[in-house]
């Protein structure tokens, strides 16, 4: 699957390419000389996924990372580059680029899947591919629908590809409807996927990954009844996965973010990340460029040639404190997440000792760092994003049996998490209220820097709670109107049909 990222796309360079505008329209050689092949499907669909890692525009790009780890509780963000850290502190405003870069993104990500969506049916190739190419564009469609409900609520739905000018005026649709429109996709990328690829194309979306992002949408409009449907297809009651599918828990979680185990059987879905030799990507979609590699080259501290963008807040590194896995010794996943200072703490090679937390806080990231490297000119990792795991719809289904009243169905769910982790199982008993409890915890635990966290506490109802009772920087800043990002104001600027979100 990472040879299909990289892939000629055609479909790209319509506007990148302007010396030829006079002889030939770029739109007559969308609709006449592509289209036409499996091969023109792939490179569209190459397309779709690629915006995801965009250094500047993805959702799962370097920024895109920054962002939506950066306003947790668990995180903190210095004052470098501007815009992160208005984000983080939460004193952004409509300007703020970062958010408009996520928008103009996943947008872009629309525009790609509406492409294949439209022509694939136009064109000759085999009726099978035509329908498979048309629901893996409606997954992705799906996901992008997913993330701009998550951060922005209510934005325009765009199904079709714009013809006229004024095809691109949309107005705001209710969030609810975006929604709708997701799980729609979502569906019909299920109906439609396969349950597994050919290894060379592996990476690409699977029912499972549909089938996964589906269940998580229900979750987050607190469908629990649909939800449950959903992921009884993926996940028997004692956790172990439902044929056909072949998911488990890695058995050391660290080996999900380590480097030469991306697409292992844990995962659902992630972005395909590739270091293809160059050092500076920030100009975007550059195929000559590294992708996704440059996060951990943000993250990492100046003594191994970082720039030290970011630190864990001591709230996450007390809640890992919290409880002693079998043994006595500490949650397995800590030592996997973090690196702090205990006896023969080792990072980048040298002895934590070494490296200065400048920041105040007790620990560094060591999560997806690919910290073991000691061949890097600079510290870098080409280890994929992963976006779904079999850990979250474990939880995600032990939280919709919670939910629904059944605390004792869910704890064979969560006992595979904390087990995996080394912890004690728990015993059944909880009340619905400790068990979310429970649940909750075991999230913050879990899914640190993997983009879940801010979005986790705002469905709960938590989010100014938690964020207030922390010690992250900019904390007193936060007000309700942050839960969603404002829409852009270039988008205000351009877009005489669309409003503002409330409070901004």
């Amino acid at each position: 699957m990472k040879r299909i990222v990289y892939a000629s796309l055609l479909v790209l360079s319509l506007g990148a390419c302007t010396k030829n505008l006079d002889q030939v329209s770029p739109n007559s050689i969308v609709q006449s000389t592509f289209w036409k092949t499996d091969a023109d499907f792939l490179s569209g669909l190459a397309a779709t996924y690629k915006v995801f890692h965009d250094v500047n525009n993805g959702y799962y790009g370097v920024r895109g990372i920054e962002t939506t780890n950066g306003r947790g509780d668990d995180f903190f963000i210095r004052n470098d580059v501007k815009d992160l850290y208005q984000l983080s502190t939460f004193t952004n405003n409509p300007t703020t680029g970062t958010p408009g870069g996520i928008f103009t993104g996943l947008y872009t990500g629309i525009f790609r899947c509406n492409q294949v969506i439209e022509q694939a049916p136009l064109s000759d190739i085999a009726s099978d591919s035509k329908k498979q190419y048309v629901a893996e564009a409606q997954f992705l469609r799906g996901l992008n629908y997913f993330l701009l409900a998550t951060n922005f609520g209510s934005v325009p739905i765009i199904t079709k590809v714009p013809v006229q000018r004024a095809d691109y005026f949309v107005s705001k649709s209710p969030e609810a409807d975006v929604w709708a429109q997701a799980v729609s996709d979502l569906q019909a990328g299920a109906a439609g996927l396969p349950v597994s690829y050919p290894s060379a194309w592996v990476g690409r979306a699977t029912k499972g990954a549909a089938l996964g992002m589906l269940g998580k949408a229900y979750v987050y409009q607190k469908n629990w009844a649909e939800a449950e449907k959903v992921f009884k297809q993926l996940a028997q009651p004692d956790g172990t996965a439902q044929a056909p599918y072949t998911y488990a828990l890695m058995a050391n979680f660290e080996d999900n973010f380590s480097k030469g185990s991306d697409n292992n059987v844990e995962s659902l879905f992630e972005i395909q990340n590739q270091n293809v030799g160059g050092s500076q990507p920030w100009a975007g979609e550059n195929a000559n460029e590294a992708l996704g590699v440059t996060t951990a080259q943000e993250f990492a501290p100046t003594e191994v040639a970082g720039w030290f963008e970011v630190s864990p807040t001591d709230k996450l590194f007390n809640e890992f404190k919290l409880e002693k896995a079998v043994g006595g010794d500490y949650d397995a996943r800590m030592y996997a997440t973090l690196v702090w200072d205990y006896p023969g703490a080792m990072y980048y090679n040298k002895p934590f000792k070494d490296f200065k937390l400048v920041f105040g806080y007790s620990a560094l990231i060591r999560k997806y760092q690919n910290w073991h490297d000691n061949n890097e000119g600079i510290w870098i990792s080409d280890i994929n994003e992963k976006v779904l795991r079999y850990a979250d719809i474990l939880l995600l289904y032990a939280e919709t049996l919670t939910m629904q009243g059944r605390a004792s169905e869910a704890m064979p769910l969560l006992n595979k998490v904390r087990t995996r982790a080394k912890l004690a199982a728990l015993a059944a008993g909880l009340s619905t209220a400790q068990m979310m409890t429970e649940i909750r915890h075991q999230r913050m635990l879990e899914f640190f820097r993997e983009g879940q966290r801010f979005y986790d506490l705002k469905r709960w109802g938590l989010l100014e709670q938690e964020i207030k009772n922390s010690d992250k920087v900019g904390k007193e800043f936060f007000a309700p109107k942050f839960a969603y990002f404002p829409i852009p104001q270039g988008e205000l600027n351009t877009n005489p049909n669309i409003t503002q979100n409330t409070g901004w």
